[in-house]
């Protein structure tokens, strides 16, 4: 029987190990892997912005011209991570694909334990939204079972940006991509906390629409971009956590497209709700469960370990073994 670390070693060649088993990665290895993520990071921000538009970044033209450029930027990007993989010699034994998190072992776990998660995280948000709907839950459900609305949604392009287009891209460029060049250089751990900086860097651009349209104060304007910057970096580390522990890319989707649904949660409507204790409760219960289950849910075992980043990483971490 192969133990896990035999396992997690054997895509290695005796060229990449040192006299203690451990991967010896290629000289120059870290640079070239954050000048290849910081590269496909303004390739995807720049693609915003090949359209010269003078209407806001909202309106359905200037949503379809992004769709276009987004999209071809975010179909290129693997081409990033094999010319990575074959400018610095590192030669894994799971396919591209498979290191960008699309594959099929244990997708079904992937595809629900993550997002379960999410949810748990934002019990506070969702109980507050239950008590302030004026349906009820058979209302919703049936309005949920209903082909009608969903092709409602899809013909709104605000929607289709925020739920589908935008979590997509994103994860597949800033997290399936970046975190293969990532691993072999900084290990997974370090990854999780250096992948998200360029995610919250690359919603600065928003700066520029708001300082074009005059959208409020310059001060205003950048003391919410630090909030965005802020934000969006450590939305980004929990993404990047849950490719890192389940190998799988439509995990990270699924909770960007929830997370993009709900937004930041309201916490001073909370503070002023007619039924405060209970959805502040319902808050702090939400945080708890979500740090207790963190691991729990998230379980490589679930999900066909070792996961085929995980291969990359220099050493077996705890991130990566069971």
């Amino acid at each position: 029987m192969v133990d896990d670390d035999e396992l997690f070693s054997s895509h290695r060649t005796k060229e990449d190990m040192d006299i203690n088993g451990e991967l010896v990665p290629p000289d120059g290895l870290c640079w070239i892997s954050v000048f290849s993520c910081l590269l496909l990071a303004c390739s995807y921000v720049g693609s915003l912005y090949v359209w010269r538009s003078d209407l806001p970044r909202d309106h359905p033209t200037v949503i379809k011209r992004r769709f276009t450029s987004v999209l071809i930027v975010s179909a290129l990007s693997p081409a990033f991570v094999w010319t990575w993989k074959e400018f610095t010699g590192v030669r894994p034994t799971p396919s591209l694909l498979a290191l960008m998190g699309i594959r099929f072992e244990g997708l079904i776990p992937a595809v629900i334990l993550p997002l379960l998660l999410t949810m748990v995280l934002f019990l506070g948000p969702l109980t507050q939204l239950a008590m302030d709907c004026p349906w009820s839950f058979l209302d919703g459900l049936r309005v949920a079972l209903d082909p009608w609305f969903w092709s409602l949604c899809a013909s709104d392009m605000r929607w289709l940006r925020n739920q589908v287009v935008a979590p997509l891209t994103e994860e597949l460029v800033f997290r399936a991509c970046m975190l293969p060049m990532l691993v072999p250089c900084a290990g997974p751990a370090l990854a999780v906390i250096t992948c998200p900086l360029f995610f919250g860097v690359a919603h600065f651009h928003h700066v520029i629409e708001l300082l074009r349209f005059r959208q409020g104060t310059i001060s205003g304007i950048f003391l919410s971009a630090v909030f965005q910057f802020s934000y969006t970096a450590v939305f980004g580390a929990y993404t990047a956590f849950i490719f890192i522990r389940t190998g799988h890319l439509i995990g990270p989707v699924m909770c960007h497209s929830f997370c993009n649904y709900m937004g930041f949660p309201a916490v001073s409507a909370a503070l002023d709700h007619p039924h405060r204790a209970t959805v502040l409760a319902c808050y702090l219960l939400g945080v708890g469960l979500f740090f207790l289950l963190l691991f729990p849910l998230t379980e490589p075992a679930y999900y066909s370990p070792p996961t085929p980043v995980c291969t990359l990483a220099p050493r077996l971490t705890s991130l990566c073994s069971s």
